[in-house]
């Protein structure tokens, strides 16, 4: 699915995209359990929006990675868009950001480096 079609209070969302932005965690206490929360922005080719990171979601990614977002579920707060894994989705880390700029520079060449 696209961002751009992501309705709000919309489940079963399968979306990929990558990382554009990630805040710093912030701690949380609801009904007398802690945790952490953050907010991020996923993209694709036909938008942006912004992504909740639950707990250890916050620590998961980083700005540049590549996920995909399972059975996640979107609703709007403050007439913004948002998109979360919600209790019953999954986040999964498709490509780090530095494993593909690593990957990158060790299969291309430059063609200036090229005699001929």
């Amino acid at each position: 699915m696209e961002i751009a079609s992501i309705q709000p209070r919309q489940g079963k969302l399968e979306i990929e995209g990558e990382i554009t932005e990630v805040s710093e965690p912030r701690p949380f206490n609801k009904f007398g359990k802690e945790g952490k929360v953050a907010n991020a922005v996923l993209k694709d080719n036909s938008g942006s929006v912004k992504l909740t990171l639950w707990n250890e979601q916050a620590d998961q990614v980083k700005v540049g990675d590549k996920i995909k977002i399972s059975n996640g579920w979107s609703d709007e707060y403050m007439g913004e868009l948002q998109v979360s894994t919600g209790r019953f989705g999954s986040l999964t880390v498709l490509g780090k950001a530095e494993e593909r700029e690593s990957g990158k520079s060790s299969t291309q060449t430059d063609e200036e480096d090229i005699q001929y």
